[in-house]
């Protein structure tokens, strides 16, 4: 899978980046010769992660500390980087977050917080990178989403309607740069063993401990795979790709009942 090394080293930024499928794609792009921006609140995780990847494959890397759901974070991020000269010619939007439990008792705090990560920086991200990559003509932007954002998610209603904002802004953006040499992947994946069960208080959720749950390493790749062929969606894991055939098929008041069903049985 290792791509020829470049003349002039590219660069890819990566959210989320301290963990998780996040980690994982940062070791692909530095194993494939691009430098690194990684973003995410722990700092001292991004280091350690940082001068170990430079170490092992020769790259450089930024370390940029931040918490994303401020609004104003985004715009930092671009700013520090034109600061120091660093034009992105892969952005991977993969930070995101999940919370259990009824929508009425979710602190209106905790929800705006989600939308900021999950949503409203991916959002600014891709607008204020996107512009420098048309006008050089290539990039490559991977969006991290979920089959959750195919559905209706009782007990997770944030989480799963900021999934599906993340699946159709992808698609649409997609179409907009078609043939000018961006492009827009969105990555799929179900349940995935990372630090996001724990975030979300799934810990002891028996989703996880189903046959099919896949590791972060396995989706990490098959997203950067897709991304690197410019492939619109990437669902990886054979029953996972039948979810949104099973729901085209389906009426969606009955999909959101199982979704709730499903949510409640596997919590516990």
């Amino acid at each position: 899978m290792t791509e020829r090394r470049r003349d002039v080293a590219e660069t890819a930024l990566i959210t989320g980046a301290s963990s998780g499928i996040g980690l994982e794609l940062a070791t692909l792009c530095a194993a494939d010769g691009y430098d690194l921006v990684l973003v995410a609140r722990r700092a001292e995780r991004l280091e350690e992660l940082g001068g170990t990847l430079a170490r092992r494959h020769g790259i450089r890397y930024h370390a940029i500390g931040v918490d994303l759901a401020a609004p104003e974070m985004p715009e930092e991020v671009h700013r520090r980087l034109e600061r120091q000269g660093v034009a992105v010619d892969v952005l991977v939007n993969n930070a995101g977050f999940g919370s259990l439990g009824p929508f009425a008792t979710m602190a209106p705090p905790a929800a705006a917080r989600m939308i900021g990560v999950n949503a409203t920086a991916l959002t600014l991200l891709t607008r204020l990178l996107l512009p420098s990559m048309l006008a050089r003509g290539r990039g490559r932007i991977l969006n991290v989403a979920s089959t959750a954002g195919f559905v209706p998610g009782p007990l997770m209603a944030v989480y799963y309607a900021t999934k599906a904002y993340v699946i159709s802004f992808s698609e649409a953006l997609a179409e907009e740069v078609r043939g000018s040499g961006v492009t827009v992947t969105v990555l799929c994946p179900g349940p995935t063993r990372t630090e996001f069960q724990s975030v979300a208080r799934m810990d002891g959720a028996r989703l996880f401990r189903l046959p099919g749950v896949m590791d972060a390493r396995t989706v990490a790749r098959a997203g950067y795979e897709g991304m690197r062929r410019g492939k619109g969606i990437v669902v990886p894991g054979l029953l996972n790709r039948l979810t949104p055939l099973v729901v085209r098929a389906s009426p969606r008041g009955i999909v959101a009942r199982v979704v709730r069903l499903f949510q409640e049985q596997l919590r516990s």
